[in-house]
């Protein structure tokens, strides 16, 4: 089990990033959360194993069909606590 926090910069607020998120994550059987973040960017926070993280990592490059990336950042973090589902954060 890994964690990755992912941060997405771009026209990704007022696009339903969160929701696809979710919805994707979900699908990939991972936990954790995904917000918007005061910078206007979305900040997604995902635990599951290396080859789901991935492709959630791969999906966010992309997004949902309204949204536009320009980048994305990605950190390994040590999962200090439990996520029990995926979840949106408002």
């Amino acid at each position: 089990m890994a964690r990755i926090k992912i941060t997405v910069y771009g026209r990704v607020q007022g696009v339903g990033f969160r929701y696809h998120t979710r919805k994707k994550a979900q699908a990939l059987n991972l936990t954790g959360y995904v917000t918007n973040k005061p910078d206007h960017s979305v900040e997604i926070v995902a635990d599951g194993p290396a080859g789901q993280l991935k492709a959630l990592v791969e999906w966010a490059k992309i997004g949902p069909d309204r949204a536009n990336v320009e980048r994305v950042e990605t950190e390994d973090c040590l999962p200090i606590n439990r996520f029990d589902e995926f979840v949106i954060e408002y």
